[in-house]
């Protein structure tokens, strides 16, 4: 078994998760492993795992609403095999491409508390650190793009977050910022699928330069 999914470093969240699998014990409700391509030039960060999406499927983005625009948009740029994502054990299968998330565990309210923050970076550090091929990071959100910075050992006020920004990072890499994908960005139209759209069209042409 992957030491991840046996990681109880955050007490809070693991005793979190340990009464979520009480009441729910057909949802995977451990921590949640990257998806994709391990040989991906693209690397998604998101904030953690939603309650009855990543928490129940055991897989990024799967099963709940967050996940609806993604992977429309990766299937519609050529990063995914299909537009929908609805369980760990289907046929879709990422190419180029691999996401993950900041905070590996289902917080309380999906609202991961600092210390747990830096507690899970580590995994993520990483996962930049063991993946030579990524070229484009893209942060979804504010908590995301602070921990590609952590993990990178970057200052927090290095690089500012802005939705379509584009960063170079010290080690030739891009980092590229969105609003999160999630039920509240998108039905405020604080983030529309042209948005999301657009800031998918620089990191195709990131990758296709």
């Amino acid at each position: 078994m992957n030491a991840l999914l046996r990681c109880t470093d955050c007490p809070r969240l693991a005793g979190f998760l340990a009464a979520v699998r009480s009441r729910n014990p057909d949802y995977h409700a451990r921590p949640v492993l990257p998806f994709g391509d391990p040989r991906a030039r693209l690397l998604i960060v998101g904030l953690a795992p939603g309650m009855h999406g990543a928490n129940r499927t055991g897989r990024p983005f799967t099963g709940d609403y967050a996940g609806i625009l993604l992977y429309e948009t990766l299937h519609a740029f050529g990063f995914g095999s299909k537009p929908v994502s609805l369980a760990a054990d289907d046929d879709l299968r990422l190419s180029d491409c691999r996401i993950t998330n900041a905070v590996k565990c289902l917080p309380p309210e999906n609202k991961p508390e600092p210390a747990e923050i830096r507690t899970c970076n580590h995994y993520l550090a990483a996962e930049l650190r063991n993946s030579p091929d990524v070229r484009v990071i893209l942060a979804l959100g504010l908590v995301a793009h602070k921990a590609v910075l952590m993990a990178l050992g970057l200052k927090q006020s290095a690089l500012v977050f802005g939705h379509g920004e584009r960063h170079v990072l010290p080690d030739g890499r891009i980092l590229i910022d969105s609003y999160h994908c999630s039920r509240y960005n998108t039905q405020t139209r604080r983030l529309t699928s042209a948005d999301f759209q657009n800031v998918f069209h620089k990191i195709r042409d990131e990758l296709d330069a």
